[in-house]
Parts: C-alpha cells; sequence; structure tokens
C-alpha cells in the first residue's frame, strides 16, 4: 500500500511506508526513550529495543574480527613484520582507486613507525590497466624482497608468475577464481575457500586486519605502530569503495571519522580545505567530497597523485598534491558530464536486464562514475564501455541491490566473451573486444536476469515515516546523525512532510533548486539538487499543498547551523 497515496509521483515512484512490524519494533523503541522519528529509522533498520544501544554505540573491539580467521593471514603478518624488522626491500603494488591507495598508505604509515620505507607502484589505468602486469611485477622482483598487492592481485596469474625473484602478499577483496595465483599469502575474504562472512570488507580494511596481526605478532620485542591513528584511511577506503556499512564496516567508519576529525593527517587535512569541507566529517564527505577528488588522479591525471597525498608527512607536498588533484576532479567532471549525456541517450534505446553504453574515445578513467549514473538513472545494473583505436574496449559496471556483477562479469570470462574482468557484488571492471561488446552485453543480461529482482523504471521512495515540518529541529537531526554513518546498505533517514505550502523557489549552481516550504508558522528550507523538470514543475506552483519527501541534515553556513531538508520528491497533497 502506498505512503499518503503516493502512487505516482513527480518523480515516478510510489512511496513505501513502514509496514504493521517495523510499526510495532517503532512503539517499543520510543517506549524505550528515543525520539519517535529516531524509533522509527532504527525500526526499518530492523534494530529493536534491546538491541538499540549497542546498534548507536558500536565498539569496534566487540565488533573486529579476529584476523586469522582469514586463511593465509599469519603467513602474511608474519612475513610483513620479518621484512620490517630484517631491512629488506619491500614494494607495494596498488589499484589506482581510493581503496587501494589508502591500502597502499596504511603500508607505509606502519612502516614509517618502524623506521622503513618502501617503494609504492601504481600502474598507469590507460596504459597498463588495472592489476599486477607482468612487465612491472618482473622489473619490481629485482628489485624487491617482498611484494605486497593490496586492491589487486588475486586473478593475476602471469603477472605474479612473473615475479619469481621476490617473496608476494596479496591482500584483496576482489572475487578469487577456483584457482590462486603464485603466492606466498593470498589474504581475501572472497577467495572460492573463505566462508565469505568477512566479504563485504574492502581492501583497506583486510590490509588493517593484516596489521593487527603484525602488531599482535610482533608485540613485546619493540613498540608496534599505533593502529587507531589510522582508522582515518580505513573509514575513507571502505565508504569511497561502496562498501555495506554494517557490522565492522560501521564501527571502523565510526572510529576513522573520529580520527579524521583531529586533522592530525597532513594529506587529508589539505584536500578537505581543498574541498572546503565545512563543519565535522561524514560519510557524506568522505564518498562525494574527498574520494572523487583522490580518484581524479587515476582516472586522468598520474596514478599514484592519490596514493602519495594519503600517506605523505610533508604538509608542504600535501598542499601541492591536494591542490592538483582538486584541478583535476574539475576536469573530470567537465569529461563526465560529456559522456553521461552521451550514454544515457544511448541507453533509452535499449531494453533488458541491464543498461549499456559504448563509445568510441570514452576515457577510461570516467566511465565507471557513468555506470553509476546511468544504474541511478535506470534502476538496472549498468555498464559503460570506452572503445580504444586499436579496437579493444574497456568497461565498468555498477550494480543494485540483488545482482552480483563481479561474478556475472567473470561469467564472461571463463566464457571467453571477455579477455579480462572482475570486481565485487556492486562494481566490476571489464577488457573485451570491441567487436564482442554486443554478444557480450546480451550474455551479460542473461546472466543478471537469471539472478533475478531486476525491475526496471524508478524505485519505490521507501519512507520511515511522516514528520511535521515543526519538529524538524536540529536536535533531532543530532539524534538521528546517531543511527549512522549512512551509505551503501545503511540508508540515511528519510521522512515525508505532509501537507506542505511551497512559499518560495530559487534556481541554484547547476540545476539544483532551492525551496522555502511553510506549515503554518513553521518554515523549513529545502534543496532539490540536480532537480528533475517535473518535480521542479510541481514546486514552482504554489496554488495547492504538497507532501515532500527527503532526509533532514545540518547547513552550515557563516558559522551558523539550521535544520535543511534534501528533497527528493514530492506529490501533489491531493494525492
Amino acid at each position: 500500500m502506498s505512503f499518503l497515496g503516493v502512487t505516482a509521483s513527480a518523480t515516478g515512484r510510489r512511496w513505501i511506508g513502514p509496514g504493521p512490524e517495523a510499526e510495532r519494533l517503532a512503539d517499543a523503541l520510543a517506549q524505550a526513550g528515543h525520539p519517535r522519528p529516531l524509533a522509527q529509522h532504527l525500526a526499518r533498520r530492523g534494530v529493536t529495543a534491546d538491541t538499540a544501544s549497542a546498534f548507536l554505540d558500536p565498539k569496534l573491539r566487540d565488533l573486529l574480527p579476529d584476523p586469522r580467521g582469514l586463511r593465509d593471514m599469519q603467513i602474511a603478518a608474519e612475513r610483513l613484520l620479518r621484512a620490517a624488522r630484517t631491512g629488506e626491500r619491500i614494494a607495494i603494488f596498488a589499484d589506482y582507486d581510493v581503496d587501494g591507495g589508502a591500502s597502499a598508505a596504511l603500508l607505509i604509515w606502519w612502516l614509517r613507525a618502524l623506521d622503513r620505507d618502501a617503494t609504492l607502484y601504481i600502474p598507469d589505468r590507460v596504459t597498463e590497466g588495472y592489476g599486477p602486469n607482468a612487465p612491472a611485477m618482473a622489473r619490481l622482483a629485482e628489485g624487491h624482497d617482498l611484494i605486497v598487492c593490496v586492491d589487486c592481485g588475486t586473478a593475476a596469474h602471469d603477472a605474479l608468475d612473473a615475479a619469481t625473484k621476490a617473496d608476494i602478499i596479496v591482500l584483496d577483496h576482489h572475487l578469487g577464481a577456483e584457482t590462486l595465483p603464485p603466492a606466498l599469502a593470498i589474504v581475501n575474504p572472497n577467495r572460492q575457500d573463505e566462508d565469505r562472512s568477512q566479504g563485504h570488507l574492502c581492501a583497506a580494511a583486510v590490509t588493517f586486519l593484516c596489521l593487527v596481526e603484525a602488531n599482535r605478532q610482533g608485540r613485546g620485542a619493540t613498540p608496534m605502530p599505533d593502529l587507531m591513528a589510522m582508522l582515518d584511511l580505513v573509514a575513507l577506503a571502505t565508504v569511497a569503495d561502496v562498501a555495506p556499512l554494517v557490522g565492522v564496516n560501521r564501527a571502523l567508519v565510526r572510529a576513522g571519522l573520529t580520527v579524521m576529525r583531529q586533522r592530525a593527517r597532513p594529506g587529508l587535512r589539505a584536500l578537505s580545505d581543498r574541498a572546503r569541507l565545512e563543519g565535522p566529517p561524514s560519510a557524506y564527505h568522505l564518498g562525494y567530497l574527498l574520494g572523487p577528488r583522490i580518484n581524479a588522479g587515476g582516472r586522468i591525471g598520474a596514478a599514484d597523485l592519490g596514493a602519495r597525498l594519503l600517506a605523505t608527512s610533508d604538509p608542504s607536498e600535501a598542499d601541492a598534491l591536494a591542490e592538483r588533484l582538486d584541478a583535476l576532479n574539475a576536469e573530470r567532471r567537465a569529461i563526465e558530464t560529456r559522456i553521461t549525456e552521451a550514454a544515457l541517450e544511448q541507453a533509452a534505446t535499449r531494453e533488458g536486464a541491464i543498461a549499456w553504453a559504448a563509445g568510441d574515445g570514452w576515457h577510461p578513467g570516467v566511465v565507471g562514475i557513468v555506470a553509476s549514473r546511468l544504474k541511478d538513472a535506470t534502476n538496472r545494473p549498468s555498464l559503460v564501455i570506452g572503445v580504444r583505436p586499436d579496437g579493444t574496449a574497456q568497461g565498468s559496471a555498477r550494480s543494485v541491490s540483488g545482482v552480483d556483477i563481479g561474478a556475472a562479469v567473470q561469467r564472461l570470462v571463463t566464457e571467453g566473451l571477455a579477455t579480462k574482468g572482475g570486481g565485487h557484488v556492486m562494481a566490476a571492471g571489464i577488457t573485451l573486444s570491441a567487436d564482442g561488446i554486443e554478444p557480450a552485453m546480451e550474455r551479460l543480461a542473461e546472466l543478471v536476469e537469471r539472478q533475478g529482482g531486476v525491475r526496471s523504471g524508478p524505485r519505490d521512495l521507501t519512507l520511515d515515516g511522516a514528520l511535521m515540518a515543526g519538529g524538524a529541529h536540529l536536535d533531532l537531526v543530532r539524534a538521528l546523525d546517531a543511527a549512522g554513518p549512512f551509505g551503501q546498505g545503511a540508508p540515511a533517514p528519510r521522512f515525508a512532510l505532509p501537507d506542505l505550502r511551497v512559499a518560495h523557489t530559487r534556481t541554484v549552481g547547476d540545476g539544483h533548486l532551492k525551496v522555502t516550504l511553510a506549515d503554518g508558522p513553521s518554515r523549513l528550507d529545502a534543496i532539490a539538487f540536480r532537480c528533475p523538470a517535473d518535480l521542479s514543475d510541481l514546486l514552482s506552483r504554489a496554488d495547492r499543498p504538497v507532501h515532500v519527501a527527503g532526509r533532514l541534515e545540518v547547513n552550515r553556513w557563516q558559522g551558523r547551523e539550521s535544520v535543511q531538508l534534501k528533497l527528493e520528491d514530492a506529490a501533489p497533497a491531493s494525492g
């Protein structure tokens, strides 16, 4: 049954409110002393009155898994610790995204605390592609005793086989095949022979667990590095890699945000200032302000810029790197906008279980972002492919809940429809021939359809309940924030505010709509980012009341704080 009678909103969505069971849970939570809106949100997350205290104050010591529960962990930690203590030559081969850069930075900071250095190697996205490659690994093996591959390596059989002169450790989270490449240790919760209970960890979290085990093994002889001070890097990677914010991930991000507030890491401090981050850092800032800037180096600039920023202890170098990454991010946005428009237009001509688009010269550094935009617009797993002049093609996929896109893409490789590919549940990369795009996409659609649960068109909008405009105050927003951080797998509180009058609207920035909503004497400011035309038309007509839906947040301006609604949808109050 639709909520407030909204079956087709301005954005074409049906509103879904809490069911009887959620209402029952909310009643019990409210009786236990939680504000009713918070109780409604907790109920939507399946939190009960008995579990609410632990949920609202998750302890890392209670949730962090034993590192030794992962295969090869003790071997990897022992080898890393021995290399650090004996002064062996160590190389770090990392992926070019935030997760890879943060994983590399974790190792560099840990080694630095033990007075050791490491060689950082990050492949170029265009000329080398994702993951270890044989020439690079062979060169590193010539000059190093130990190579640590982070956020990559689980499927790099040929590359790791070329580095026989060095010991190799892999710390990864991407899906593993039935056979593993040659390495001293491959620590990956998504190996085929793991139970996948920790499969939601990003590579930086796996790296952190390895360092926890190394500290445990090294305890007593000499002081070991302070790992708690490094949780800002784990939090950044977890959010930027779109890992689900549940269980230990949620505790890692909460603890990491607390570390970030101290502004002790030069690179993150410089980038936060460059991005004009206001107020305490949140998961939103990690995912939408800092993450894209760090990724910009690997996407369209020098691949190692992001990792160098996160690893530097020099404030001057941090400022210079942050400035360069900020400029590259602006360039990336311009490229992304152009390709997104073309991809949306192309995908609109196709039906089926997946949305996809391909184009000559589409920059491989932005196809992943465009795939995410396509997924949001179509509510289908989406794949965007750039075709190179030599006839090869490289693409990125993004998925929706219930569809393991990494497994589907890996199947294409197994069947010979792609030369390289893989990833994880929500994201994957693929390399194939330009001539093979059509048959590969047909087969991918079949594989996705077999998994079920794919429905095109706008998603239903799920709401925690209704809220009056007069009840939207700062104390409530802060109470709701206690249920955070919010992100993948942890939806932010979303409420409907019924029967409001639109007192004022104005367009700001790049298609954003500022709105003042009125409920008698109560006023509430709202903003609809990238406001769709139909939503803008409805809100711009002040002749009748509307129901609106969105998320409450704190707006900070010139040292003042106020409540603002991030407006996502609206419908005529008449239903």
